[in-house]
């Protein structure tokens, strides 16, 4: 697939980036490469293929779930200038 000038000016205009006008010949360029990369790939029959997250078969180590401290909510809030109903109570900041 090839794109041109005027698909690059549109795709960044979408995405919001500034490219420089001298640029957009070699965007043009290697964004029809990627695109025609994809289309090799899209063309691999994988009929029969697992899905898989990893090429290898590990596992991530967990550790057990559980409490290592206390809850020490009421005394973290007894240390805070402002404070009420289980929060912190900060100035408005937006009028």
């Amino acid at each position: 697939m090839s794109i041109d000038e005027s698909e690059v000016r549109r795709i960044a205009e979408l995405a919001r980036l500034g490219i420089d006008e001298a640029d957009l010949g070699r965007y043009a360029d290697e964004l029809s490469r990627i695109l025609d990369f994809v289309r090799q790939l899209d063309a691999a029959d994988t009929d029969g293929v697992a899905p898989m997250a990893h090429p290898l078969d590990v596992h991530q180590r967990l550790r057990p779930d559980q409490v290592t401290e206390s809850d020490r909510r009421d005394e973290f809030l007894s240390q805070a200038p402002e404070a009420g109903a289980g929060l912190y109570l900060v100035p408005r900041v937006i009028e």
